[in-house]
């Protein structure tokens, strides 16, 4: 693929980051201002499983029409999504903002797979550098969108609403230029292309070796980094951190998850995905065991430690999974299934048990993918 093709693909994917950024990420607070406080979790839980119900579609219509249509269609109904939530939080219409809410999470399960078409479109030994590229820019687009929170709330003064409605507006505005940088994308066709077989239904691709270790370690960082992410701040709270503290905590953990992208991708160019899967389930446990550790400077340590797990399983996970394009989709839906599982029945454990049962839990689950490691090793 010409250099012009990837870069629109990362800034695609900075401006998606961004958008999220300023949009759903507060969809809670939103609610509350319509007067559900009660629903504040509402959005997300949509977002979720909007999310997991089109990745598998998102990923078969890109099998059958190719990554441009599919990854254009999916910034065009973030847009549309993100316009729906507008209104409706501008009008307080409940219905249509939570109707807003979960096309953007439709087309998060969609153009979130933009990782695979980047990997697809340069050598192999070079997927792992490509692919660290990529969450290099998102962490951009969300640093420098946090940094436009000023013209945000003054748009929203503008426009005679909270800052909080107004960046479903900028969001959307966002998410529409990446659309039009997608669909301006010219991918790659090898010659060959015409004399390849039909790709398999993904249950004959999940049937071939490595293939159901891969989509484990993927679905399980995810679920275990959503859900020490999201209920973490939590417990900072409890533990009598402010609301300064706990955006800490959060921006270290994206500068985990993300920033470090230009050193791990070509990392495991070098090291092999054994390595990567290894090295992130043992940062995984570790982020774990730290969160339980009296003292709140531990969990800025466990946050970013568990981005950084994060990280390491899924660049892995997703390099191995380029080999697979049929079982991508249904991949990315078990991340999102597991993270959605992970969050509600969390919140009940540590409702139950305490949060040092739910970090154990999380821990014994982070070890799974050494099943992948171990796959990795034999092939």
């Amino acid at each position: 693929m010409p250099a012009s093709g990837l870069a629109a693909l990362y800034v695609s994917q900075a401006l998606a980051t961004g958008a999220t950024t300023v949009s759903t990420i507060l969809a809670s607070i939103i609610m509350g201002g319509l007067g559900q406080g009660q629903l504040s979790g509402l959005p997300s839980t949509l977002i979720s499983l909007s999310a997991a119900l089109s990745a598998g579609a998102f990923g078969a219509y890109m099998l059958r029409r190719g990554r441009r249509l599919g990854l254009g269609l999916a910034f065009a109904l973030g847009a549309l999504g993100a316009g729906l939530g507008f209104l409706g939080a501008r009008l307080g219409l409940v219905p249509l903002f939570l109707l807003g809410a979960a096309m953007m999470g439709g087309a998060q399960g969609g153009y979130q797979q933009a990782r695979y078409a980047v990997a697809e479109n340069v050598p192999p030994a070079r997927r792992g550098r490509a692919l660290g590229l990529l969450m290099l820019m998102s962490v951009a687009g969300s640093f420098v969108m946090t940094g436009f929170a000023r013209p945000v709330e003054a748009l929203g003064t503008a426009l005679g609403t909270s800052p909080e409605v107004a960046g479903w507006l900028v969001g959307g505005a966002l998410l529409g230029i990446a659309a039009l940088l997608v669909l301006g994308w010219g991918p790659r066709v090898p010659a060959t292309a015409a004399a390849r077989p039909p790709a398999p239904h993904w249950r004959l691709t999940f049937a071939q070796p490595g293939v159901r270790s891969t989509a484990l370690a993927l679905a399980t960082a995810q679920g275990v980094m959503v859900t020490l992410m999201s209920l973490t701040p939590l417990r900072a709270h409890h533990m009598g951190m402010d609301h300064a503290g706990v955006a800490a905590l959060i921006s270290g953990h994206i500068l985990g998850m993300f920033g470090f992208g230009w050193f791990t991708g070509p990392l495991l160019d070098r090291l092999g995905l054994r390595f990567g899967y290894a090295a992130g389930a043992g940062l995984l446990v570790a982020a774990a065991l730290s969160a339980t550790l009296s003292g709140t400077a531990w969990l800025g340590v466990s946050m970013f430690v568990l981005g950084l797990g994060w990280n390491l399983v899924n660049l892995s996970g997703s390099k191995a999974m380029t080999r697979f394009p049929a079982a991508q989709g249904a991949t990315d839906g078990l991340g999102y299934v597991a993270a959605g599982l992970g969050t509600f029945l969390g919140g009940l454990v540590i409702a139950r048990a305490g949060f040092g049962t739910l970090a154990g839990v999380c821990g014994a689950l982070s070890l799974l993918p050494l099943l992948a490691a171990w796959r990795a090793g034999q092939r």
